[in-house]
């Protein structure tokens, strides 16, 4: 019995879904679609050099957020392949980078077909859940606002509606979709989102594409692993290490003190026990820098928690992982991109206030951290936020920032990943 609520909730949300799905379809795409004639045909002209970016950069939204809904409701996972373009680069140097981009076509033949059979295909899982309720609504009396049953007033379907007995007619009529909806809303809003991957993911003609993407994630990796292993070698050269050094010489002369000179003896053995616990410090801080142990033993959400604590900004952390744990490898790289979006908007959003929100869901790890600060943040310049992209690459990872002036800021990031 929970099974079957379970199942009716799932189809109700799926037609509703559904509905939704086809006003965006016909609606956002066809109006997508004009700009993008519009904006194209004005190139010659050089006014389209400035809104080209403008409405393809739309289209990726579009098309990026279907690819969201595909994944969260169906789990149809629909890689995107955008080739980066500059950062600061000018608006002509941006449209014929985009232009120029296989992954931009397919967008652009995405919106016809979306527009037509996009629209068809989600709007018949709402046909199915929603129709049904006027059925019913004729049986129960509705018919006769449209006839006094001696003529066809109405039609439900294929049901000539003249009266409460073929009023009957269209509520059994409304019975059978309803059953119907029942088994195939789902299946038909899937097909919806198969339908989209069809024409958006890249074809097998792209592999060299995906080879050279690997090839510039594998390269930011090698780069970021030894930067990390310069950073730690002179931190211990410059900290730990120093003090060590130092807490011997005291000891040797300790040692030559303790029958000469006892009160002085004290004094430096004093001081090398504050060198050694000094030291023990800056060795915790820098295990903590490679790999936290809370992170290790407890898990990504505790150790999140854990950052957290230590900010100066107020942090709240939500964690919905159904206990599971990612690889190693994705549990730190989520990690220290959390640490780094953390530390960015302590130090330059002006945020009283930071929520930070871990979920799995469709494959993938999705973090999201909003602060409430002045906004602005953007990917490239020198951001940390580059660096963020580029460890999250390795791991096929993505990144989104929105962060309007004024604010809020939301930075957005999934991995895909498996949960043990």
């Amino acid at each position: 019995m929970e099974m079957n609520r379970e199942r009716v909730r799932s189809v109700v949300v799926d037609g509703g879904r559904g509905l939704g799905l086809a006003v965006v379809s016909l609606g956002g795409s066809l109006v997508l679609f004009v700009l993008v004639v519009v904006s194209l045909a004005l190139i010659p002209a050089g006014v389209g050099l400035i809104t080209t970016p403008w409405v393809l950069a739309g289209v990726r939204v579009q098309a990026d957020r279907r690819r969201v809904f595909a994944a969260e409701w169906c789990g149809v996972r629909i890689p995107a392949a955008y080739r980066a373009v500059p950062d600061g680069a000018m608006p002509w140097t941006r449209t014929f980078r985009m232009l120029g981009d296989p992954a931009t076509w397919r967008d652009l033949r995405w919106l016809p077909v979306d527009m037509i059979a996009g629209f068809v295909t989600a709007l018949l899982p709402a046909v199915l859940v929603f129709y049904p309720l006027e059925g019913f609504a004729l049986a129960f009396g509705l018919w006769r606002v449209f006839t006094d049953g001696t003529y066809v007033g109405w039609w439900y379907g294929f049901v000539p509606v003249s009266g409460q007995g073929s009023a009957l007619l269209a509520g059994l009529l409304g019975v059978g979709i309803l059953v119907a909806s029942y088994f195939l809303a789902p299946a038909l809003l899937r097909f919806h989102f198969l339908l989209t991957r069809a024409v958006l993911a890249p074809g097998s003609g792209e592999l060299a594409e995906r080879v050279r993407v690997l090839t510039e994630t594998r390269r930011d990796a090698v780069d970021s692993s030894a930067a990390e292993l310069r950073r730690i070698e002179r931190d211990l050269h410059d900290g730990a290490q120093a003090r060590l050094v130092a807490m011997g010489m005291d000891l040797g002369t300790i040692e030559a003190l303790m029958e000469k000179n006892p009160a002085k003896a004290r004094e430096l053995l004093a001081r090398a026990r504050q060198s050694s616990a000094e030291a023990l410090g800056e060795l915790r801080d820098l295990v903590r820098g490679i790999h936290p142990p809370v992170l290790a033993e407890r898990g990504l959400a505790d150790a999140v928690r854990a950052l957290a604590l230590r900010m100066p900004v107020p942090t709240e952390v939500g964690a919905e992982l159904d206990g599971g744990r990612a690889d190693a490898p994705v549990e730190s790289a989520a990690y220290f991109a959390v640490s780094e979006v953390l530390t960015n908007a302590v130090k330059h959003s002006g945020a009283d206030r930071i929520w930070v929100d871990l979920r799995y869901s469709a494959g993938a790890l999705r973090i999201s951290v909003t602060d409430n600060g002045t906004g602005g943040a953007v990917v490239g310049a020198g951001s940390g936020l580059s660096g963020v992209e580029r460890r999250l690459g390795t791991f096929d990872g993505v990144l989104a920032v929105s962060s309007p002036a004024g604010g809020p800021t939301m930075v957005t990031m999934e991995i895909p990943c498996v949960l043990s």
